[in-house]
């Protein structure tokens, strides 16, 4: 998979959903909910038909897991050495809710390792992607190299604002000790800490695969690090569920 090639029509793919994303922004939407009581809506269904059909396109002998497809059974899964992940809107409680804080989020696994990242944030039309030992930022036109910057003191956190009161999360900031905790929606987070924004992001609620690949990816690449508790890089595909484990996403490598 040669991603420069196609990076140029994975932008141009993800601007343009992002663009459908933002047609339903501000509209009263019919909100369904799936068997895990989170939330659906049509912004969710169209963006996973055109990225699927984009990505058929351009890789036809390449399998694509989406959030929004139909459940693909581990035992079939199990057999891809490489595959698209993706979640059309990642952040869909935030897209409801009107916070801006909701991204586009296509990754490439390959030996259950997600090689190649592309977070995309319609609202601030800001794309973020990583591959190769690089991540960059393009916005109006500009691209910028991201690079993780030194921690700094007291340590800048953020997590989200619905894992915010979980018990372990609250544990663990307490013995932390003395920082900055700000709550910021979808896999953004990963990509504001390739920014230098922040330092550190510790998730002990569930989310799922689609949810983290990519982000994981960028923040990776851009010199940071993504474990889990035993400090091992996460991986993808390796069980029946599609669950993350607990894990920390840190400036440092």
């Amino acid at each position: 998979m040669t991603f420069d090639k196609i990076l140029p029509q994975l932008i141009e793919l993800t601007t343009q959903v992002g663009d459908e994303i933002l047609s339903h922004y501000k509209n009263d939407l019919e909100i369904e909910f799936k068997a895990d009581e989170t939330p659906l809506t049509i912004a969710d269904k169209n963006a996973h038909r055109s990225i699927v059909n984009v990505l058929s396109q351009l890789t036809p002998n390449i399998p694509i897991l989406s959030e929004e497809s139909d459940a693909i059974a581990f035992k079939k899964r199990s057999k891809w050495q490489e595959y698209w992940l993706i979640d059309p809107l990642d952040g869909t409680r935030d897209f409801i809710e009107r916070t801006g804080e909701f991204c586009i989020c296509i990754a490439y696994i390959k030996n259950h390792q997600a090689i190649f990242g592309l977070v995309y944030a319609p609202f601030d039309r800001t794309h973020y992607y990583g591959f190769d030992n690089q991540a960059y930022q393009i916005h109006n036109h500009t691209k910028i190299r991201l690079k993780v910057c030194t921690a700094t003191q007291p340590l800048r956190v953020v997590t989200g604002h619905y894992s915010a009161h979980s018990t372990h999360l609250k544990t663990h900031l307490q013995q932390l000790g003395k920082h900055q905790l700000s709550h910021l929606g979808s896999a953004l987070k990963f990509c504001k800490i390739a920014q230098g924004e922040y330092d550190y992001y510790p998730k002990f609620g569930p989310c799922s695969e689609w949810d983290t690949a990519a982000g994981a990816c960028i923040l990776q690449n851009a010199g940071g690090s993504v474990v889990d508790v035993n400090g091992k890089s996460l991986r993808y595909n390796t069980k029946d569920n599609l669950l993350s484990p607990v894990f920390f996403a840190s400036g440092k490598s």
